[in-house]
């Protein structure tokens, strides 16, 4: 029988300084159909909330009419995670999920360890995505000079496109461009006045038991439906694209920073020998794990009844969530790497070495059943 996870997901609201977190916060936090939201963000004041829609105020804790609730950090986030969570759990405060705005210029990878290293949070909260408000007007600007940002951006399981009406078509058409090159498998919306609507934030990790396969597309940024046509001539699947095409940015326009995010994607048609896989892996993190910023991926393994999805922060991984329910007739092992300063050559040479030790290893397996069964003939 298939087991519930019941935990609470956690959306990580991050962006650059000015993108607009503060006017879509208040969006979400009014928004009947967002449900009972619990936004933690480091100072209550930082939030600009909207007082008329206050019900009542402490000293930790804002609770809004719509039944949402906005409390600070107080010491650190597993404190105001702990805290929250008994507080839920007594009855004392109420609420389905939690949002978490980071500061402008903040890495992410931090919060997503604490995620998942801390005991007492990754027993009762999720990670249910990565959201990174991008801002079209000042957007390339913050990336050639902060290489946080480009960091937020290719961690993002969703890319939030705010204030693009404060530039021309083809300036946005570049902005967009250059999201792609950094993280082509991160959804992408535009927000429309600060907006968006509340359940696009939502539901964007595949790493749930429940999960379908056009989820799971959205998540790796592939097409597991059609078959890659160039899969036999190099073995790699084309970097997803994006409702906007793919257009060259102007000359100069990227600065050095873009080019230290690299990422790359396998697909291996059958299943992999589980020794394979962990050898691999296993490697990989040892090798480059400080420039590993998000991997992902669903796997097939030999011998087991249904696949698993994983999901990993450079040498941080969640608990690999088993597919029981699968029942589609795809074999196919799709893993995504985004990296940082790890040549792109390396990236895609380490993702093809799992390819070639599967066939290897599974070549070698059936050259050992065929001479076992001339022997014994």
């Amino acid at each position: 029988m298939e087991t519930l996870d019941n935990r609470i997901p956690v959306t990580l609201l991050t962006g650059f300084l000015g993108a607009g977190k503060t006017t879509l916060l208040n969006h979400l936090i009014r928004d009947p159909l967002a449900g009972r939201i619990a936004v933690v963000m480091n100072e209550l004041g930082d939030a600009g909330l909207d007082h008329d829609l206050i019900e009542e105020s402490t000293e930790d804790v804002v609770l809004m009419q719509s039944g949402c609730l906005c409390c600070s950090i107080r010491g650190d986030l597993a404190q105001t995670m702990e805290s929250l969570f008994k507080r839920n759990r007594s009855g004392e405060l109420s609420f389905d999920r939690v949002v978490i705005e980071t500061t402008g210029i903040a890495d992410p990878g931090p919060i997503l360890h604490t995620m998942v290293v801390d005991s007492l949070i990754a027993q009762n909260f999720r990670m249910d995505g990565v959201v990174t408000l991008a801002d079209a007007a000042t957007g390339p600007n913050t990336l050639d000079a902060q290489f946080e940002a480009v960091n937020q951006i290719a961690m993002a399981d969703l890319i939030v496109v705010t204030k693009t009406d404060l530039v021309t078509p083809i300036e946005k058409e570049r902005f967009e461009a250059r999201l792609t090159g950094i993280n082509s498998t991160a959804r992408r919306v535009t927000a429309q006045h600060g907006q968006v609507p509340a359940g696009v934030l939502f539901g964007l990790s595949a790493m749930r038991s429940s999960v379908t396969p056009d989820e799971i597309n959205d998540w790796l940024g592939t097409e597991m439906s059609k078959p890659d046509p160039l899969a036999g001539l190099s073995g790699f699947a084309p970097k997803a694209t994006n409702s906007a095409p793919f257009t060259l940015p102007a000359a100069g326009a990227h600065a050095h920073h873009d080019n230290r995010i690299t990422s790359a994607s396998i697909e291996v048609p059958d299943p992999i020998p589980a020794s394979v896989f962990d050898f691999w892996l296993d490697t990989l993190i040892a090798l480059k794990g400080p420039g590993i910023l998000r991997m992902k991926g669903i796997v097939h393994v030999q011998g087991m009844e249904w696949p698993f999805v994983f999901h990993g922060v450079q040498h941080i991984f969640d608990a690999p969530v088993p597919l029981k329910s699968w029942s589609g007739y795809d074999t196919t092992s799709r893993v995504v790497v985004i990296a940082r300063d790890i040549d792109e050559g390396d990236l895609k040479t380490s993702l093809n070495t799992l390819r070639i030790h599967s066939t290897e290893l599974e070549a070698r397996t059936e050259g050992m059943m065929v001479h076992t069964t001339e022997t014994s003939v």
